[in-house]
């Protein structure tokens, strides 16, 4: 739903993404969770205009940051960094903007990489270049898929769900991916970081 709106608001069809937006706001009234506050507050944002935008830009960056979704956080960067280079506001533009690149850099998201140092360019601005990642032995469609998910925060019985297997055969899976990654084991620190390697894939979305 979350892509409908941003979809919708930036192809100019209103109608469509309020109404998005209305189911989206039922659903965050019934969770309560930062996930769902934070992609609601992000979404109203898309749709707002002067302070109103600018505050619900800054409640969606504060509530992702308190889940494990960095995807999401920095997809939240990235979108008040572009509303912040429409308004002019140049200074403050670039800092969300590169934080937004070097985030998706580093997760491997290419194509919201480009488009973060699209927007940098534009405004005059460069990103810091990064080193590119070592290559890894290659995964699999579905272990790419299941690492993806795994970085992006979720347990191995959420994985589980969403592919209709079980959380065993997940583990089974996600140890060969750790070790094609050289990565010695799933832990997760107190700021809900990805496992060292997981970040540093070069996987796309």
């Amino acid at each position: 739903m979350v892509e409908l709106i941003e979809a919708a608001a930036r192809c100019g069809t209103a109608e469509t993404a309020t109404c998005a937006c209305l189911r989206l706001s039922e659903m965050a009234d019934a969770s309560g969770t930062d996930c769902v506050l934070g992609a609601q507050a992000r979404s109203r944002a898309l749709l707002s205009e002067g302070d109103a935008a600018e505050r619900l830009y800054r409640e969606a960056i504060t509530h992702f940051t308190k889940t494990r979704l960095r995807v999401d956080l920095t997809r939240a960067h990235l979108l008040y960094g572009e509303w912040l280079r429409r308004e002019r506001r140049r200074t403050d533009a670039r800092e969300q903007l590169r934080t937004a690149h070097g985030m998706l850099e580093t997760m491997g998201m290419t194509a919201f990489a480009e488009r973060a140092d699209r927007e940098l360019r534009a405004d005059g601005g460069t990103a810091h270049q990064r080193t590119a990642p070592a290559r890894h032995e290659e995964l699999t469609a579905q272990e790419g898929q299941m690492a993806r998910m795994a970085r992006d925060g979720l347990s191995n019985p959420e994985i589980g769900i969403r592919l209709f297997i079980s959380a065993r055969t997940v583990q089974y899976h996600l140890r060969k991916v750790f070790t094609k990654l050289g990565i010695t084991g799933r832990r997760w620190d107190a700021c809900g970081s990805a496992p060292s390697g997981l970040p540093t894939l070069g996987l796309t979305e």
